[in-house]
């Protein structure tokens, strides 16, 4: 055999003890849908010994078996390995007359003759063989060996229907995940480099489900998605499939050489009509993505991410139809690695790092203070905006120990620059999460007393969106930190949903003007008397305020005109690095000390 043949001989190998594992039937219990085949095999020949033999790697494992006492015997020297390895019938009259089984444990059983007939799948690979054995040498007849090869098909039959359970939802009654990605396979095979487009479908957000079990229990889950399933087997018809790929998702194929654009009025008929189910009456939303691809050139479970990544987008449109988008699945893959690599970041000593942008007195110009930025230097993707960032983690469990990681380093900073003579108040963001910890407020006091840092000195800020996710808890800790002397700051002030009543309970002392009221400040009469009125309010309230995002001199001198307290912002000083920031603070105080 030759170095191309060999190799040509392992991959075959390879695939076909792939495809007899993917099969999960060896060292399974004994079955009688196999049993009567081999039983029947057995009476047509005469014969004692009858089996239904797959080849494994080391051994002929048996399924099924008449007059045989062993589980497996060794796949060396066994006839049954030949018919699997070559997918043809075998029949050895005297198997100590030939020089491949004459040694072999058959013969040393006292076993003489063999027939095996292949099992084999529909893509070729062999199996194994259902074989019949004798202890006297024999031959078989053309009627005989025409009888075992049909058995044969009957054992892969029912081997198919075997594993077919194993394919099929047992709700839906849909073929499932597995068997979607497995049929696109074979796509792949039988129209290599068509143009296709698969259609998934989600029956209803994740919100409205939750209020369907809520109400009704899991079984409404299970009512929706049999209806789910009735309507696309009728719009699909009986020549097309549809796909139950997970718990209230599926997918199927549109037909070949679709035009897109006329497609969309099939698939929005198909929202309308599972909208109109019986299980709707909770306002049920679904939502379609489609993508399209090219048989062969994409893996099949890149498809499935592909489309499921377009019925996310779906959400956004009305009817909620989305056809996969190359831009939207890089942001979405972008938010993932970030995700993914933040994690890491947080135990790396050099990725995360904390700048400083001053805060300003707007009557004197003096720096009073500065607000703690997180900043990543991400070792491929380079200086990632906390813009990018921050919203992706806040969502996750990663918010917790990253605002543990900026307390730290930012009270260590203030304490080292109170230390050194510099009269300094630092405010630091915390998140929605962290008003969920029940030691928050200690665990803040614990770090001022390891940093020595003075209550007085430190500010958290949090925005109002934070504040209202548990109103409760909210108020709890709030009132704890401040307590603890800690000064609270409600940030991106007139952003969120919260009413004015229920701003007035908070214990904060300072409000931050988000930055889009502040750079619209110099655009006319309008802009100007929404934040004169928002700096009037807060006062009235009797918080200090802090105008965001301060470009110009004309924006400062116009806030400054109207009683607001502190602005920080670009036309001050930009986010600075530690020294940076000490250098310009010196240089500040100089010049107010010259002046």
């Amino acid at each position: 055999m030759t170095g191309h043949d060999r190799l040509m001989a392992d991959r075959y190998e390879a695939a076909r003890l792939d495809a007899l594992r993917r099969l999960n039937l060896l060292d399974t219990s004994p079955s009688e849908a196999f049993d009567r085949i081999t039983r029947l095999a057995s009476q047509i020949f005469g014969l004692p010994v009858s089996a239904v033999s797959l080849t494994d790697h080391d051994r002929q494992w048996f399924k099924s078996r008449v007059g045989v006492a062993h589980q497996s015997i060794p796949r060396d020297k066994a006839p049954c390995a030949a018919v699997a390895e070559s997918t043809a019938p075998l029949v050895v009259p005297d198997l100590s007359a030939d020089r491949r089984y004459a040694t072999s444990i058959l013969v040393d059983q006292g076993v003489r003759f063999y027939a095996g007939a292949p099992l084999t799948t529909r893509d070729g690979y062999g199996l194994g063989a259902l074989c019949v054995l004798g202890p006297e040498p024999r031959s078989a007849t053309d009627a005989e060996m025409a009888s075992l090869n049909d058995l044969a098909e009957m054992v892969m039959t029912q081997i198919e229907l075997t594993h077919a359970m194993g394919r099929i939802d047992p709700l839906s009654g849909l073929p499932n995940r597995t068997q979607f990605l497995e049929d696109l396979e074979d796509l792949a095979r039988d129209t290599p480099g068509a143009r296709r487009l698969a259609v998934l479908v989600d029956l209803a957000r994740a919100d409205q489900l939750d209020n369907g079990v809520r109400a009704l229990g899991s079984a409404y889950i299970d009512t929706l998605v049999q209806e789910g399933a009735r309507v696309l087997r009728a719009k699909l018809g009986s020549k097309r499939t549809a796909y139950h790929v997970a718990s209230t998702k599926f997918v199927f194929l549109a037909p070949p050489e679709v035009d897109e654009r006329s497609y969309r009025g099939q698939l929005e008929s198909l929202l309308l009509r599972l909208a109109k189910g019986p299980e709707t009456k909770f306002g049920l939303s679904g939502m379609i993505g489609v993508a399209p691809f090219i048989v062969g050139e994409s893996t099949p479970n890149d498809v499935l991410r592909l489309a499921y990544s377009a019925s996310l987008d779906a959400c956004n449109f009305e009817p909620a139809i989305s056809f996969y988008s190359c831009t939207e699945d890089s942001a979405h893959r972008r938010r993932f690695t970030l995700l993914e690599d933040f994690g890491v970041a947080l135990k790396a000593r050099a990725q995360l790092r904390l700048v400083y942008q001053p805060r300003v007195d707007l009557a004197s110009r003096r720096c009073l203070g500065a607000e703690a930025l997180l900043r990543w230097d991400h070792p491929t993707l380079g200086e990632v905006s906390p813009a990018e960032f921050i919203p992706i983690i806040e969502q996750t469990s990663l918010a917790r120990p990253t605002t543990a990681k900026v307390l730290d380093a930012g009270l260590a900073q203030l304490g080292a620059w109170l230390a050194s003579g510099m009269p300094m108040r630092l405010s630091i963001n915390v998140s929605a999460a962290n008003l969920d910890e029940c030691d928050f407020a200690q665990r803040l006091q614990l770090g001022l007393l390891k940093h020595r840092v003075p209550p007085d000195t430190f500010e958290i800020e949090l925005t109002e969106s934070a504040v209202m996710e548990n109103k409760a808890r909210s108020l709890s800790q709030l009132a704890a930190i401040e307590a603890a002397g800690i000064a609270i700051a409600i940030d991106d002030f007139g952003t969120g949903q919260s009413s004015l009543a229920y701003l007035q309970q908070l214990p904060a002392r300072v409000v931050k003007i988000d930055q889009s009221f502040i750079r619209r400040l110099t655009e006319g009469e309008r802009e100007q008397t929404l934040v004169c009125s928002m700096i009037s309010l807060s006062h009235d309230l009797g918080y200090r305020v802090v105008a965001e995002g301060v470009e110009t001199a004309e924006a400062a001198d116009l806030l400054c005109e109207m009683g607001c307290d502190e602005a920080q912002g670009y036309f001050f000083a930009r986010p600075m690095e530690v020294g940076e920031f000490e250098r310009w603070y010196a240089t500040q105080a100089a010049a107010r000390a010259a002046a």
